[in-house]
């Protein structure tokens, strides 16, 4: 039997012991911290555009900061709160729409896209959803069209937005070749309105940031009020403000609004089956592969790579005054997300950076 000598010492060594962890880890945070600091107050000046990063550990916060302004004009600060248009992020909320249309037994990925879209012109034996999905389809991008500008301001509808680019010539026969391509999350966003008979718009809305109790997502609109919206802006010489386009353009391909909060719990809910089965999901981050059998290193709406050795899962937006990237490494459960407010500002190196640092320290 231990005397009460003994018993004492032995926990007087386990409190020195338990000091000495949170100690090294503090101090671990703390360089973390130091180094984020470092590179943000650098890149973003304090009266110039800004943005908001964070990084996330085991699915909770532990950096969450803001630098530069949300508004130039009226001289209002960033913070982590700020509202941003994602860009092209919104593709991952496109993907994992179909993926729980599928799930519900409305479509299969496999299914040929003129079976929801009769007079879809294809080339080549089929296309599918899912090479919409992974961007080996070949259709025509819209966005690289010479004539994009004679329909930006225009509040078209997914049908006369489909319309606009389904005759053009292919670049490539589906399952030829990967090219990242808006078109095909444009084609499948309609698909989402005319299998479920909603609006891409109140679909994602409702079936995905209601559910998530993602309160401060949404379609983006440039003329509602949004509170805590972040103003977006160019530099041409000089800060200017972004240039207007009908939100209805990019559409299922890059028009939602969130926050790095809001981010933060999408990315938490991608590992539990609150959306989905978790098979049904694993669809998304399983590279696909061309018709000769090559492997891609993209799912359904994610970049699957590898950063330091490990496997991450990223994607990044750009649409007019708005620049995001998030990053997520899945062995580690470490997010890490960078939204921007000035399209003069790619979070794209510096949250791969951040995620880096995070792995080293964490």
């Amino acid at each position: 039997m231990k005397t009460q000598k003994q018993t004492k010492n032995a926990l007087t060594i386990c409190m020195l012991f338990a000091l000495l962890l949170l100690s090294q880890l503090g101090l671990k945070a703390q360089t973390l911290e130091t180094k984020i600091d470092s590179l943000l107050t650098e890149l973003f000046e304090k009266e110039g555009p800004g943005a908001v990063f964070m990084v996330a550990k085991d699915g909770k916060p532990i950096y969450r900061k803001a630098f530069g302004m949300a508004n130039l004009e009226l001289d209002v600060p960033m913070v982590p709160e700020n509202i941003f248009q994602i860009g092209s992020m919104t593709k991952q909320f496109t993907a994992v729409g179909i993926l729980i249309l599928e799930e519900e037994g409305k479509l299969n990925i496999e299914d040929d896209v003129r079976k929801y879209i009769p007079d879809f012109p294809v080339q080549g034996a089929q296309l599918t959803i899912q090479q919409l999905m992974n961007h080996t389809s070949g259709i025509k991008d819209f966005t690289k069209m010479k004539t994009i500008m004679t329909i930006a301001r225009n509040d078209l509808s997914p049908k006369e937005l489909v319309d606009f680019f389904k005759d053009e010539p292919v670049d490539f026969l589906p399952g030829e070749k990967f090219e990242y391509n808006n078109s095909g999350y444009v084609v499948l966003g309609y698909v989402i309105e005319l299998v479920s008979g909603m609006s891409y718009e109140d679909f994602v809305e409702q079936r995905i940031f209601q559910k998530l109790g993602m309160k401060d997502s949404r379609y983006a609109s440039d003329r509602e009020l949004v509170k805590n919206r972040a103003y977006g802006y160019h530099d041409r010489n000089g800060y200017t403000n972004k240039m207007w386009v009908s939100l209805n353009i990019p559409y299922a391909s890059g028009s939602l609004m969130s926050t790095v909060d809001d981010l933060l719990i999408w990315q938490n809910a991608l590992n539990t089956d609150t959306l989905l089965k978790k098979e049904t999901l694993r669809k998304a981050f399983t590279p696909g592969t061309l018709s000769n059998g090559e492997t891609l290193t993209y799912g359904f709406g994610w970049h699957i790579k590898e950063l330091e050795g490990m496997p991450v899962r990223e994607h990044g937006g750009s649409v007019f005054g708005f620049k995001s990237m998030g990053v997520y490494l899945p062995e580690k459960d470490i997010y890490v997300v960078g939204l921007s407010n000035c399209d003069c500002n790619s979070p794209t190196v510096i949250t791969r950076e951040i995620a880096k640092f995070a792995l080293d320290s964490l």
